[in-house]
């Protein structure tokens, strides 16, 4: 029932042991017999075959276990950067985040990323410091850095008694008790009361603790100080209040791979953490008024569901990972679609442990399930009953940060890349993928070079399409600078009706950004009126093609004034010939430039790392245009030509040790220097050639 339901997510950069803490916890609740390694490829939620070979997470994975009388779901997210969209999913539908920090790098880039996340949900977090047993580990400074990142509200709740090889054993400032842990993997630990020479510590902490417990609360502060504590019950209240409201962030010390303190995170998930009747309504819009409703988070309520994550499996097909927004689910049901508009039934309904599937009948309000093939049902998607229709907001996936293109290595595979690219978006829609027609190449744009990696090799994979990629063309764009008049004319006989159009035209440049506009400026019938349209689709045809190197000509203004026609051979055709020839005489002679596309780049490095990331921009051209610090990291603002970024966050990463981030998005465009230019022309006229 919902009340013994918790949902969490496991969040935090790669290699802060998420995974291996997920097993432990598994391991420790009896959910599995064996304690998976993700060195050795046998972890529960690393299944797929690119996360075992590369040993990291790639898909966030659906585990749970049940302790304490309560059913823990976890989502173990990636914490690769090129995977935040999975993170971002999975946070969409749990109530706790749990944040792990590498106890021998402190917060890095990736924290920063899934925080953030965290905040723009409102969910609680709690963090855990994981690593402690190894070599060289300054629990005291990791903690200071969270602090001084995540501000006061970071509280201890534990403190390990040793550090590095040593770290077994640790003080408990809920209990006051010294816990140590057998280091064996079972998890299985020992209490005792806390040494002398840490029992003064132990106790000043303690103290810090229950005040900010109670600084959480008016009510309790009051309390506290009219009688300088807090009761027993008092203290567990206002501290579960406490981490629902995000008053405070519990910090607990951990050594997952030995399963030390695993335990502790487990018991104070259970008895101090929110379950899904803490939070007890769902924001939706209704489809048909658009007006703002809720859904009580109650098993007595109309059913809904929100899909947030599909997975595509061999032999099993597309199964669908949701969490029950309010009401009962059960097997059978007939559902509704709001946001494809479409009629549902739901089959098989499954809890999950990786890949393992056990089928349930029903699942209750606040809980999170699978359920395999339905027909029309994708990531963000909405399942409700028709007759009480609401819709949840769609997950807000991570912009692209990389673009490459794609092209088939044998003829005939167009239509099953397509077929391939659009299930993997439905998959994964972080990903993107579309056909350009100006550059004539499918692009497909993700979160990183090793995203698009993997998205090849599943179309290989899943779709049996081989692919090969290349640098997408840039989507440059051609403008005059100055004036023209120029004349444009058509004429051919060839025996009977001949051809005859005579067009002067006009063109002058407009403001960057205003586009194009034509101008009948024909006085006395020079042309007929009826041949004005095919004077203006030449020109127009012309601004597509474009004059200097084959780009689309923009902020053009062109003035028909003058010309002349024949009575028999002057056609809608000849005018229109007459135009284009007219048009790239002013176009050449109009001092022609091409514009690139600018883009506004954000990049967050760590402080040692912005000398080499600033030199890195305005190497590839780049203007700074300011820095800001962001705790440990400087965030560089700058604008750079969209030919300079391909494969930017490769780079970014290479000269930053992995810990460098980068967001982009187009800004505007502006003049490309002459020298380059004439390059983009020369190799234009090659393609030509060779074409």
């Amino acid at each position: 029932m919902s009340k013994n339901i918790r949902n969490i997510g496991l969040i935090g950069h790669g290699d802060s042991g998420k995974t291996t803490f997920s097993e432990g916890a598994l391991y420790l609740a009896k959910a599995t017999n064996r304690f998976g390694k993700v060195e050795e490829g046998t972890t529960i939620s690393d299944y797929n075959a690119d996360e075992i070979e590369r040993k990291i997470s790639i898909s966030a994975s659906f585990l749970h276990c049940n302790w304490k009388n309560c059913k823990i779901n976890m989502l173990d997210t990636p914490g690769y950067p090129d995977f935040t969209g999975e993170v971002k999913g999975g946070l969409y539908v749990v109530d706790l985040g749990v944040v792990f920090i590498n106890a021998l790098s402190g917060v890095e880039v990736g924290t920063e990323i899934v925080w953030g996340y965290a905040e723009e949900y409102n969910i609680p977090r709690i963090i855990v410091i994981n690593k402690v047993d190894k070599e060289n580990v300054n629990f005291d400074k990791i903690l200071e850095v969270t602090k001084d990142r995540f501000g006061s509200k970071v509280v201890l709740v534990q403190i390990p008694v040793e550090e590095g090889m040593k770290f077994n054993s640790v003080i408990d400032l809920l209990k006051m008790k010294l816990l140590k842990f057998k280091g064996d993997s079972s998890g299985a630990c020992e209490e005792s009361d806390i040494p002398a020479d840490l029992k003064q510590k132990a106790e000043g902490l303690r103290e810090k603790l229950i005040e900010s417990v109670a600084e959480s609360d008016d009510e309790l502060i009051e309390r506290y100080l009219e009688n300088d504590e807090l009761s027993e019950e008092e203290f567990a209240e206002g501290f579960k209040k406490a981490v629902l409201n995000r008053e405070i962030f519990p910090v607990f010390c951990c050594a997952a791979s030995l399963n030390v303190s695993t335990k502790s995170v487990l018991d104070f998930i259970v008895d101090y953490c929110p379950s899904p009747v803490d939070f007890p309504e769902n924001k939706g819009i209704n489809p048909d008024s658009g007006e703002e409703i809720v859904r009580k988070n109650d098993d007595g309520e109309t059913g809904s569901i929100f899909v947030f994550k599909t997975v595509s499996e061999l032999n099993v097909g597309e199964i669908s990972l949701f969490k029950v927004m309010s009401g009962v689910i059960k097997h059978g049901m007939e559902m509704y679609n709001p946001n494809k508009n479409e009629s549902e039934r739901i089959g098989q309904i499954y809890l999950m442990n990786g890949k393992d599937r056990k089928e349930i009948n029903e699942i209750h309000s606040g809980d999170i399930g699978a359920v395999v093939k339905l027909k029309n049902t994708h990531t963000g998607n909405t399942l409700c009953a028709r007759k009480s229709p609401i819709k949840y907001k769609e997950i807000d996936t991570p912009k692209p940060v990389i673009r490459i293109a794609i092209e088939p290595k044998s003829k005939g595979d167009e239509e099953k890349i397509s077929t391939g690219l659009s299930l993997i978006h439905e998959e994964d829609p972080s990903f993107h993928s579309k056909y350009d027609p100006e550059l004539r190449q499918t692009i497909v744009s993700g979160q990183g070079e090793l995203h698009l990696d993997i998205i090849v090799k599943r179309l290989k994979q899943k779709f049996g399409v081989e692919v090969g990629i290349t640098e997408p063309r840039i989507p440059y764009r051609e403008t005059i600078k100055g004036k023209s008049e120029m004349q444009g004319k058509y004429k051919k006989q060839s025996g009977g009706r001949g051809q005859y159009g005579d067009v002067w035209l006009k063109l002058e440049p407009q403001k960057r950004g205003e586009g194009f506009e034509f101008v009948n400026a024909i006085v006395g019938g020079a042309i007929p009126s009826k041949y004005i349209p095919s004077v203006e689709k030449g020109v127009l045809q012309m601004m597509d093609e474009g004059v200097i190197a084959g780009y689309k000509a923009v902020d053009v203004k062109a003035t028909v004034y003058d010309g002349s026609y024949h009575s028999v051979d002057s056609s809608d055709i000849a005018f229109k010939v007459a135009a284009t020839m007219a048009f790239k005489k002013c176009f050449k002679d109009a001092k022609p430039i091409l514009l690139e596309p600018i883009y506004d780049i954000e990049v967050t490095v760590p402080e040692e790392f912005m000398g080499d990331a600033m030199g890195d921009i305005s190497g590839r051209r780049g203007k700074i245009g300011g820095m800001e610090a962001q705790g440990p990291f400087q965030i560089i603002k700058a604008k750079v030509p969209l030919s300079e970024l391909y494969k930017y966050s490769t780079t970014l990463r290479s000269i930053t040790s992995g810990r460098g981030i980068h967001r982009q998005k187009l800004s505007h465009y502006e003049e490309v220097p002459k020298d380059i230019t004439a390059k983009i022309i020369e190799q234009t006229e090659k393609e030509k050639q060779e074409e």
